[in-house]
């Protein structure tokens, strides 16, 4: 089954303004995931969706697609599903979101997402995936457990989320919190994929932050979850590298032009 992907992209970025249209590989940021996603097989068609002009006249340049949405929504969710309002797309469709601040997402990745949530149809109308920690050290980006800036999921022995959080859930008694292991712990990887009709429900502005547990951890999944919805947590042996400050970008900028030297120099004379 194919799906539609959806790239919120906003330029007021609080610790990176203007982040989407950043440049330094010689490609816009928002270029390089949204061709990573059209790459993927399947995915059957991606749009940026924004609230900048300037962001549109980029896509435009690169030939990508794109439409226009508020420049209010207090989430790429809800942006998102405005975006999806526009496309004439049916109550049982799929649709992806991939935040256009992912330039190293992998096919395999949204491929997994979309084929679990095809034999999920009728159980769970929303997913998203996770990976363990890794016990031999962070994986790039990945921090520890222990940061609040890496948000855990626990999940049901049928793969539905029970809960997410900042904090080190489920918390380790026995070792008084201490980490011994970090790869019993799941990091949730923000990508998630939505049934039309659900994506419809769970987005709006009267919606938002309309439960304490989203308020408290600033997490829109709890919301979700307090409604009663059922997140499918597929969970995959990697995560992408998001780019949320000037610093990370320039880390990513490194990788890019490490990789292209590494491409140019296999190639035969």
């Amino acid at each position: 089954m194919k799906a539609t992907a959806i790239i919120p992209a906003r330029f007021a970025s609080t610790r990176f303004p203007g982040k989407p249209l950043a440049k330094d590989t010689g490609k816009y940021l928002v270029q390089h995931v949204y061709e990573q996603v059209v790459a993927c097989s399947a995915i059957s068609q991606a749009i940026i969706a924004t609230d900048d002009e300037r962001i549109a006249a980029a896509v435009e340049s690169f030939g990508g697609r794109y439409c226009m949405t508020r420049s209010d929504h207090p989430s790429g969710t809800d942006r998102m599903a405005e975006a999806v309002s526009q496309l004439g797309l049916s109550e049982d469709d799929l649709v992806l979101n991939v935040q256009g601040d992912e330039p190293d997402i992998c096919s395999d990745l949204l491929v997994r997402l979309v084929n679990d949530m095809s034999e999920s149809h009728n159980v769970c109308r929303i997913g998203t995936l996770a990976c363990p920690f890794c016990d031999n050290g962070p994986r790039s980006g990945a921090g520890s457990p222990t940061d609040p800036n890496c948000v855990k999921v626990v999940v049901d022995e049928t793969g539905k989320a029970l809960y997410f959080s900042r904090s080190l859930i489920p918390y380790p008694r026995e070792t008084e919190g201490v980490v011994d292991q970090p790869s019993r712990w799941l990091l949730h990887v923000g990508v998630y994929a939505f049934r039309v009709d659900t994506l419809q429900m769970v987005s709006g502005d009267q919606k938002v932050c309309g439960h304490s547990l989203e308020a408290s951890e600033s997490l829109e999944q709890l919301r979700w979850l307090a409604m009663g919805q059922d997140i499918k947590v597929s969970i995959v042996d990697h995560h992408t590298v998001g780019i949320d400050t000037p610093e990370d970008y320039a880390a990513f900028v490194d990788r890019f032009q490490r990789n292209q030297h590494k491409t140019q120099a296999e190639v035969p004379l």
